[in-house]
């Protein structure tokens, strides 16, 4: 066992990892799970009311479907010197193989959808993009299991703004069909279409346990608030942008079922369209911009078979979304930007033919910015932009309305309310009356 002294608000497991235990198994010890029919976590067992008096207690754990049996373990002797005194017998799912975790996304046209799942069936060519430039670790050893196989749906010719249902399901070795729950979801805007079209727009998320239960790089508990929030909201909002840094796995390929089993009542239901982060991408010597390790071996794999993304090639994490009002160009950061990269062309394209008479709204979306007006790095100025400051969470509410006027509404999580706004007016009202000598150089904030 390799250990490190945690740093003051680590999770004890961020920093060890653990090679060998001994194993030690009591007749009188045992570990019962229930139900037997139904990611490595943890929880302590004193955490069981009396458990140390009676010398049993009871825990419970959210269990997802994630392909394989569930077994319990119990260890005594802490993370310095682990024993192992106890297994449970193993827990299964009564249909391992159904796929789960529906994701919706926009097609290349905006009358298309399409919907992902997976199941249990072998992929194990998954990770052979990164394994021809370098091999990544964890995401080939201590943190590899066995993804399944990933399914996607395309649902075309859909009529703009109509509700639509759909299920997913399986065929048994019996050939009967086993069908999960109906979900309905509307379809985009056509494009142009003056409408009210609300959008949601966010990154740097991650994942986290509900049962409260721990696990390796466990650190974005907050997710499951920005998570919640979002389901309590599905009625208020159409199409949601996750721009890069998804669940944090870092090369542990059971975050990603755990990410998409958390964001499933969303993605179900609304498109979810994603960005590449340097969380997804960077590792050394696999062709991205940056030669560090944040994808722990990932190497943007999982990123771009798990979710849809209306690329004009899939190896390239880089597209444009027609939706309504807006255009959005989402570009890929982990990747060369520069000028004369095949990147810079599409972003060039992507600004260029947009028809602002009907899409004022132009969109530009990206994981790592281009500089910090808060950070210490850039500067040491703390900036003043909003009259309301407090330590509570809070985001950023923008409204655009009459084609030239974007409102800015400071709330906070809490409770919803609005806490600072403002308005930024475009002095010119037709963005086409305007060319490079003739435009206004400034806009007015009030």
């Amino acid at each position: 066992m390799v250990s490190a002294s945690p740093a003051e608000g680590s999770e004890p497991l961020s920093k060890i990892a653990i090679h060998k235990a001994t194993v030690d198994l009591h007749g009188s010890a045992y570990v019962r799970a229930t139900p037997a029919l139904l990611g490595d976590q943890y929880q302590y067992a004193n955490y069981s009311a009396n458990y140390r008096y009676w010398g049993k207690g009871t825990i419970r754990f959210q269990i997802i479907n994630q392909r394989s049996d569930f077994s319990f373990a119990l260890f005594t002797g802490g993370f310095e010197n682990p024993k192992l005194v106890a297994v449970s017998k193993p827990v299964a799912f009564k249909n391992p193989k159904a796929p789960v975790f529906p994701r919706l996304a926009q097609g290349k046209t905006h009358d298309e959808m399409t919907t992902m799942s997976r199941n249990k069936r072998s992929s194990r060519v998954w990770f052979m993009v990164c394994f021809h430039f370098h091999p990544g670790e964890p995401a080939r050893t201590v943190g590899w299991r066995d993804p399944g196989f990933i399914h996607t749906a395309f649902m075309r010719d859909l009529w703009p703004n109509k509700e639509y249902t759909y299920k997913i399901g399986h065929e048994l070795s019996d050939g009967t069909m086993v069908w999960g729950k109906p979900y309905t979801f509307r379809a985009p805007p056509t494009p142009g279409q003056n409408s009210l079209q609300r959008i949601i727009v966010f990154g740097d998320m991650g994942k986290a346990e509900r049962d409260g239960s721990n696990e390796f790089a466990n650190y974005q508990p907050g997710s499951l608030n920005t998570t919640d929030t979002l389901v309590k909201d599905l009625d208020n909002y159409d199409i949601v942008f996750h721009i890069g840094d998804m669940p944090y796995a870092n090369g542990y390929l059971s975050q990603w079922d755990q990410f998409t089993a958390q964001v499933a009542p969303i993605s179900a239901r609304k498109p979810y369209m994603v960005a590449s982060g340097n969380h997804e991408r960077d590792w050394p010597n696999t062709g991205g911009f940056f030669d560090v390790k944040d994808s722990g071996g990932e190497c943007g794999v999982p990123a771009e078979t798990m979710y849809y993304y209306p690329a004009e090639n899939r190896a390239n994490f880089w597209y444009k979304v027609d939706y309504g009002m807006f255009r959005f160009c989402v570009a890929d950061t982990g990747h060369d930007w520069r000028e004369g990269t095949p990147q810079h062309k599409f972003i060039e394209e992507c600004l260029s033919t947009v028809d602002r008479k009907h899409q004022p709204w132009l969109i530009f979306a990206a994981h790592r910015v281009l500089g910090y007006s808060s950070n210490a790095c850039y500067t040491t100025a703390i900036p003043r932009w909003s009259v309301f400051r407090d330590q509570d969470y809070g985001f950023v509410k923008l409204t655009a309305f009459n084609h030239s006027s974007l409102l800015f509404e400071y709330k906070k999580s809490s409770d919803g309310n609005v806490y600072d706004s403002f308005t930024v007016d475009r002095d010119y009202r037709n963005v086409l009356s305007c060319v490079h000598d003739s435009c206004f150089p400034t806009t007015l904030a009030l």
